[in-house]
């Protein structure tokens, strides 16, 4: 008989394996590209703390305040995260995702990240670094109709 989430549980859940650690991330990947604060929070736990560059915060509540205002800056916002390494409760990954501010500037954001989750599968802690470098449109990998996942990125974007 399969098993089925509890209320609230957020499958797949920790001790992750090569193959849910790679689940978790897409879904994670796949959430923060609906751009919807609301239905991002719901990934972490009410008491979860961040760290997002120099911002640092606690709680759904400002995540939501947090997503929201960077949401409203980075325009055209779409993502891609790839597995970088995991343990029994905890995921690292890479990432990229392009934006344009309010003047039409393209930027690419490279970074990492590393996630600590909790029993029930929500995240507890999460910690990101990354640098933004401005690209043309051209050099834009992520366009409309694009699958973010199958564009290839090579070791010089690493």
């Amino acid at each position: 008989m399969a098993s089925t989430a509890q209320d609230g549980e957020k499958p797949p859940l920790p001790p992750f394996t090569l193959e849910t650690a790679q689940i978790k991330v897409k879904a994670a990947q796949d959430m923060w590209n609906t751009r919807d604060p609301h239905k991002v929070k719901n990934g972490y736990t009410a008491d979860s703390i961040w760290r997002n560059r120099d911002t640092f915060l606690k709680g759904t509540d400002e995540i939501v305040d947090f997503l929201t205002k960077k949401w409203s800056v980075e325009n055209g916002y779409r993502l891609r995260k790839e597995l970088f390494a995991f343990t029994e409760n905890k995921i690292a990954v890479q990432f990229w995702y392009e934006w344009h501010d309010t003047a039409n500037q393209w930027y690419r954001t490279y970074g990492l990240e590393d996630w600590t989750f909790a029993v029930d599968g929500r995240m507890r802690k999460r910690q990101m670094s990354g640098n933004d470098v401005k690209i043309s449109d051209e050099e834009r990998w992520f366009k409309d109709g694009v699958d973010v996942n199958s564009v290839e990125i090579s070791e010089k974007h690493w």
